[in-house]
């Protein structure tokens, strides 16, 4: 095929023939089978060998087998996770271009000079190794297809590629106009005569001046785009002064006149890390990476001020990545990314805690302008849609590592943002909410696109009316919803938080799905209940998104994990408890069908406005409180001198408790307190009908907050959720007084609030 193709003959040749990027080289075999080339690229594949590979696709032979070949081949080419190692293959390749260009005086060459297609072809190349393993959109052969993905993708301002572009286009239009004279396979610029003239007239120019002028300005600025890409960062090129500290000449003394204060503590941890197991079996490139990074932050976390803390925070995530050094490196080549992890490591054990348990998350730490930036619900919805359509929509697995991805990435945003003041509590509450309904509304079409492939669409009795559909939210005519209580019904999901919720829906009594393989109804929506809770609770290598906690749900545990409108609406009524009725003041309609969202808002509505006796509900109230302080408040809290900012008494649960007392005893009179699922709001219109005085409705909110935003910070800290004693002793005396007056001096006078 090669002679057929490539030897000249007396009517020339078809195609030049070039073999050499085949394994091993030119001393490797013509022909590999697909095990042998698979095993080659996994165990001798060298970086320039996955440049090179961006490029290729299978020219003729079986599509399917091509295909098989191509997506085995893929793990080598590009990495799951930021690979910023290829900067640095990137640089050693450049250097040997270079030499090679000096050696053979090629500066006039348009491809492998300064600034010649090379360059526009490695900055585009760099960007689809670094970030093509989670970025399909980069997958792609074609250069100028790749550049427009690198604005889409944020990876380059859109003039810089522009600029790109338009250089590209005129260096191969050069290139082609140099080759179709003579047909001689050259990018050579011509020294003079016929060859520029010739030239001149392909590309046209009337002087040569005019084209070289033209020519070298697109030279140039491709030239300041690649250096900016692979120049080593300013503070990276040169170890620090102490660099001979790892891992040559560990010493308490050294380190301690570094600037830590404890030298022999980090001095042991670092000897514990040199002569560990872990390090010995490292391969050479992963060694070379960690003795260049670990100097680096051993002096950026002596300069801190906390900075023997930080470190040992750190030294977690180091022993974490060691094995996958991309990491390191990733740090090495942005020095503001390692600033910015040190910062929010300082901050926050919570926050090192993530980014140990999951690294690729170190890739947000890149741009500090969208890290303190904690995103809309429209902006995470577009967001999130935008990343899950880059993936097959059958393949459930790899959705959902994406929404863990995309989970983590807004927490640790929006924890960013509160450690460093930009948040203030109430929006982080927010935040975290709105980004947990984006997340169930995207379970939800996911789990209802599997069982509908599967099983068709469940039968339903003619719809009496249609809500209208806000953008970017998921209410199509599912016959399904769900319900968020507690803190995620409330508006006040913390980090960590569970999500209470509670699964109804409404279709025909007896029916059954449309597909071939046909189910009942119920069991329909028992089997899509299931799946969204697997798509949220199921703990992947990316972690686990939420835990959810059913047992709101009528009946508890014993009850159906799915209830119908009718048997809800049953069950409300007639059959649910007053602390059930309290639990459901903070319910509000998430995600699903929005008739059937408006249907249950309505029935919540009706129940809370019920009219209920005072004295009655106070005794169940209180007695629900006691119980809930017997078991959850730790019995040593009082003893050790502490309050506990949840269940201790003028705590959190009962502030929560008062409220959901004032909605149940008087929404019959006043409609107006079931408007809200979210305390503040709650509380603010028991102050506006008069039924709370103003100063003890803004006690109460006053001692809310400080409440939660202590909790928060404890959280971030990894502190438990409990105060000296001594702490927020106005609050708590504002909350005691009003439950007395409330739920134990109001036994005597019923419904007196004065």
């Amino acid at each position: 095929m090669i002679a057929a193709l490539d030897q000249c003959t007396a009517e020339g040749f078809v195609f030049r023939v070039d073999m050499r990027l085949r394994p091993y080289g030119q001393s490797g075999a013509l022909v590999l089978n697909f095990a042998a080339m698979e095993e080659y690229y996994q165990d001798q594949g060298r970086d320039w060998e996955r440049y090179a590979l961006i490029k290729a696709r299978v020219i003729t032979g079986s599509a399917a087998a091509g295909k098989q070949l191509m997506q085995s081949l893929r793990p080598f080419i590009y990495r799951r996770y930021i690979d910023f190692g290829a900067i640095d293959a990137l640089r050693s390749m450049k250097d040997m271009i270079n030499a090679e260009v000096r050696r053979r005086g090629l500066k006039d060459d348009v491809k492998l000079g300064p600034g010649g297609i090379r360059e526009v072809e490695f900055i585009a190349q760099c960007f689809q190794l670094i970030r093509g393993g989670r970025s399909s959109a980069l997958r792609q052969r074609e250069l100028l297809l790749v550049l427009d993905a690198l604005v889409m993708e944020g990876c380059l301002p859109e003039a810089d590629v522009q600029e790109l572009k338009a250089a590209y286009l005129f260096l191969r239009d050069t290139e082609h106009a140099i080759q179709g004279y003579e047909d001689r396979q050259s990018q050579q610029l011509p020294a003079a005569g016929a060859a520029r003239d010739a030239l001149l007239v392909a590309m046209g120019f009337a002087t040569w001046d005019d084209f070289s002028a033209t020519l070298q300005a697109h030279r140039d600025r491709v030239s300041e785009h690649f250096a900016q890409l692979i120049a080593a960062p300013e503070d990276a090129r040169q170890l620090p002064e102490d660099a001979h500290i790892w891992p040559e000449a560990i010493a308490a003394d050294a380190l301690a006149a570094l600037g830590f204060c404890d030298g022999e503590r980090v001095a042991q941890a670092l000897l514990e890390l040199r002569d560990s197991s872990r390090l010995r079996h490292l391969q050479v490139e992963s060694q070379q990476r960690l003795d260049q990074f670990m100097p680096r932050l051993l002096s950026v976390c002596a300069g801190h001020a906390q900075g023997d803390e930080v470190f040992f925070r750190l030294l977690s995530l180091v022993q974490a990545v060691v094995r996958r050094s991309a990491y390191l490196v990733l740090l090495l080549e942005n020095p503001a990314a390692l600033e910015q992890l040190v910062l929010l490591c300082a901050a926050s054990p919570w926050i090192s805690e993530q980014l140990t348990r999951s690294p690729v998350l170190l890739d947000e730490l890149l741009d500090s302008r969208t890290l303190y930036a904690a995103p809309d619900k429209a902006s995470m919805y577009q967001q999130l849609r935008q990343q899950l359509a880059r993936l097959a929509p059958d393949d459930l697995e790899a959705n959902m590592d994406a929404l863990r991805y995309f989970h983590s990435a807004q927490v640790l945003h929006i924890a960013a943002s509160e450690v460093t003041g930009r948040l203030p509590l109430m929006q982080v509450s927010d935040k975290l909410t709105l980004l947990a309904e984006v997340i169930l509304e995207q379970a939800l079409q996911m789990a209802w696109l599997d069982m509908t492939a599967k099983y068709g669409l469940p039968e339903r009795d003619a719809r009496a009316h249609a809500v209208e559909q806000e953008p970017g939210e998921f209410m199509s005519d599912t016959g399904f919803t769900m319900l968020g209580y507690g803190k995620l019904g409330g508006i006040e999901l913390g980090y960590g938080s569970d999500l209470d919720l509670v699964f109804v829906f409404d279709a025909k009594s007896g029916g059954v799905t449309d597909g071939e393989r046909a189910i009942d109804n119920i069991l329909f929506y028992t089997r899509l209940g299931q799946r969204i809770i697997h798509i949220l609770d199921t703990r992947t290598a990316m972690g686990q998104l939420y835990e959810v906690d059913m047992r709101l749900r009528p009946s508890g545990e014993s009850g159906m994990l799915v209830t119908s409108l009718a048997a809800f609406q049953e069950y409300q009524l007639h059959k649910a408890w007053t602390w059930e009725h309290q639990a459901l003041v903070r319910a509000r309609f998430i995600a699903g069908d929005a008739v059937l969202g408006e249907s249950c808002w309505e029935l919540r509505r009706q129940v809370l406005g019920q009219e209920r006796e005072p004295l009655q509900l106070a005794g169940e109230v209180r007695q629900m409180r006691e119980k809930m302080r017997e078991n959850l408040l730790p019995a040593d809290t009082s003893e050790e001198g502490e309050f506990h900012l949840k269940h201790g008494f003028g705590g959190i649960v009962d502030i929560e408790f008062m409220v959901q007392y004032a909605v149940l005893a008087w929404s019959h009179n006043c409609p107006e307190l079931s408007v809200w699922s979210d305390n503040i709001r709650i509380l603010e219109t028991l102050a506006k009908v008069e039924l709370f005085s103003i100063q003890q409705s803004q006690s109460l909110i006053e001692a809310y907050i400080a409440y939660r935003s202590a909790a928060h910070q404890l959280a971030l800290q990894q502190q438990p959720g409990a105060v000296a004693d001594s702490e927020f002793a106005a609050e708590r005396a504002a909350v005691t007084a009003k439950w007395a007056q409330l739920l134990e001096l109001n036994t005597e006078n019923g419904d007196s609030q004065e």
